[in-house]
C-alpha cells in the first residue's frame, strides 16, 4: 500500500508539473503577445504566483477529493488514482505536443470518474457531485466570453469617452496595467488548478486509510505548490504561439481585458470551491475581447478546432482511464 501512495504522489507531481508547462500559456500568453513582459519575466513571475496561490486554499481540493467519488467508502481507490492520473498525464502530454490548448481539469475529472467506473462500478460515482462541477466547467468558459465582451466594450467606450484616440498612447497604458492583471491571472490559476493534484492526493490518502477527512496537509499543498510552479518555469511555448496568435491579434488593451476577465471568473470559482478550466475561461475571455475589437479578424476555424478538443476531452478521459485500470488491474 505504502508503495502504491508512493507512486500515487509522484504521479500527482508529474500531472501537477505538466499542468504547469501546459497552462503557462493561460497567464502569460496575453502579456508576452503584447510585448507588456518578456518571455523571461513572464514565466519567472507566473511560476511565482502560481507556488503563491497554491498554498493560499484548500476548498477546491475537497472537491475533487469528494465529490466525484466518496474514498472513505470506495473500493480499489488506490488503484482508481494509479489508472486516473496516467490517463490525464497521457492526455495532457499529447495535447501539449500538438499545441491544443484543452482543460487539465476536464482531463482529470474526466479520467478520475471512468476510474471509479472501472474500478468500483458505475453506481459508486456520485453523479449529483460530477455533475454539479461538469455545469462549472461548461458555463464557465460562457460567462467568461460574456464578461469579456462587456469589458472590452466597457473600455473601448472608456477610451473614446476620454477623447484618448491614439492607438499607440492608450495601448502604452494598457500594456503597463497589463503586468498587473498578468500577475493577478497567474495567482488565480495556482489558486484553482494546482488544487486538483492535491485534491486527488487527498482522494488517495482517504481511500488508503492514511487519513480520515478530506483536509489539505502542508506537505501535500507545498509539494503540489513547488511542482506547479516549477512546471511553470518551463514554459508552453507550442499552446502561447495557439493563445497568442491563432486566434486573434491581441493588443495591449484586449490583452488587459481578457486578464482581468479570466481573474474574475477564476477567483469566484475558487472562492465557490469549484474547479474550472483556466484554459477554457482565458481562451473565452480572448475570443470574447477580441470580437469586441475585430470580430471578422477572429480565427474562427482555430476556435473551432479548440471547442471539439474541449468537447471530447471527458469522454476521451473517461474511456482512456477505464482502458488503463482494466489493462493494469484486471488483465493481469
Amino acid at each position: 500500500m505504502i508503495t502504491y501512495l508512493i507512486i500515487i504522489v509522484a504521479l500527482a507531481l508529474l500531472f501537477d508539473f505538466i499542468n504547469g508547462f501546459h497552462d503557462t500559456a493561460n497567464a502569460i500568453a496575453t502579456s508576452i503577445s503584447t510585448r507588456a513582459l518578456s518571455p523571461r519575466v513572464a514565466v519567472i513571475m507566473a511560476a511565482s504566483l502560481n507556488f503563491l496561490g497554491a498554498v493560499v486554499s484548500s476548498e477546491v481540493a475537497k472537491t475533487v477529493g469528494g465529490k466525484i467519488a466518496n474514498p472513505a467508502t470506495i473500493d480499489h481507490g488506490i488503484e482508481i488514482v494509479i489508472a486516473a492520473l496516467l490517463a490525464a498525464i497521457i492526455w495532457n502530454l499529447l495535447t501539449w505536443y500538438f499545441g491544443i490548448p484543452s482543460s487539465s481539469s476536464h482531463t482529470l475529472i474526466g479520467a478520475l470518474a471512468g476510474a471509479v467506473i472501472a474500478g468500483a462500478g458505475y453506481h459508486s460515482v456520485n453523479w449529483s457531485g460530477f455533475t454539479e462541477i461538469i455545469i462549472i466547467l461548461v458555463l464557465s468558459p460562457i460567462v467568461a466570453f460574456g464578461v469579456g465582451l462587456l469589458v472590452m466594450f466597457f473600455l473601448k467606450y472608456l477610451v473614446l469617452w476620454t477623447g484618448n484616440k491614439s492607438r499607440s498612447k492608450y495601448n502604452r497604458t494598457f500594456r503597463t496595467l497589463q503586468v498587473i492583471t498578468a500577475a493577478l491571472l497567474s495567482y488565480s490559476h495556482g489558486g484553482n488548478d494546482a488544487q486538483k493534484a492535491m485534491g486527488i492526493i487527498v482522494f488517495a490518502l482517504v481511500a488508503g486509510n492514511f487519513q480520515s477527512t478530506l483536509d489539505v496537509p502542508l506537505w501535500v499543498k507545498l509539494a503540489a505548490a513547488i511542482a506547479m510552479g516549477l512546471g511553470t518555469s518551463i514554459g508552453g511555448w507550442r499552446i502561447i504561439k495557439t493563445i497568442s496568435r491563432k486566434i486573434i491579434k491581441i493588443e495591449p488593451i484586449n490583452g488587459f481585458a481578457s486578464d482581468l476577465t479570466s481573474s474574475i471568473v477564476i477567483q469566484v470559482s475558487t472562492h465557490l470551491g469549484m474547479p474550472l478550466s483556466t484554459t477554457h475561461v482565458i481562451s473565452s475571455a480572448i475570443i470574447g475581447t477580441g470580437s469586441v475589437m475585430r470580430f471578422h479578424e477572429v480565427q474562427w476555424a482555430t476556435v473551432g478546432r479548440m471547442v471539439i478538443t474541449w468537447v471530447i476531452t471527458i469522454p476521451i478521459s473517461i474511456a482512456l482511464s477505464y482502458i488503463i485500470y482494466f489493462l493494469l488491474f484486471k488483465l493481469f
